[in-house]
């Protein structure tokens, strides 16, 4: 094919795709086995990899079309919302939770703090309670042994007077028989003299 040649086939094939007309008598047929995307050809193609098949949409099906986008975008947000509803409600949940675990965990800790105050102060009154019994067994018992050295005082007191008043009893009635002579000097000697008393305390 020389140069000339392929200018006219050029010229024709510009001319053909100037004036609008097809350069087949007909569209070719699409290819049965690829699918078909049927798209609005008014906005912008899909390029799929299918026949591209052009759809002239009605006033109304393009109002249904915006209908049902805005009907989807509504259902979008209310999922997003739903979605952050539920999230802090599960924050919500979660702090609650924590805070009924420190609560519970204060609450144990309190309890526990006060058994071992109970504990303390049952010991303390167990142990006052027996220094009191301990100081009033002692207190009684040096009460005892007081009132004993007091009653053990008294009877040598007494047996002390008993005695000098037998002494005296005797010198003024066998005092003047001759052989008693001698000791009922002595005895009046003795009975001359001030009396050791050890002194008792009050009864």
């Amino acid at each position: 094919m020389n140069k000339k040649k392929i200018i006219v086939l050029l010229v024709l094939v510009f001319a053909a795709g100037y004036s609008g007309k097809p350069l087949y008598a007909e569209d070719p047929p699409m290819v049965s086995p690829r699918k078909v995307s049927e798209q609005d050809c008014t906005r912008p193609l899909n390029d799929d990899g299918g026949n591209l098949l052009c759809h002239q949409v009605t006033e109304a099906e393009r109002r249904a079309r915006i209908a049902e986008e805005e009907r989807q975008a509504r259902a979008r947000k209310e999922a997003q919302e739903r979605a952050a509803r539920e999230r802090l409600e599960r924050e919500r949940a979660a702090q609650l939770a924590r805070e009924e675990a420190a609560r519970k965990a204060r609450a144990a800790e309190e309890q526990r703090l006060a058994a071992l105050a109970a504990l303390k102060a049952q010991q303390e009154r167990e142990r006052q309670a027996k220094l009191q019994a301990e100081l009033l067994a002692r207190q009684r018992a040096e009460r005892e042994a007081r009132e004993a050295a007091e009653r053990e005082c008294r009877r040598l007191a007494q047996e002390q007077a008993d005695g000098r008043a037998l002494l005296v009893k005797f010198v003024d009635n066998y005092g003047k028989v001759e052989e008693n002579k001698g000791i009922a000097g002595q005895i009046t000697t003795f009975l001359g003299k001030a009396p050791k008393v050890k002194s008792c305390p009050p009864a």
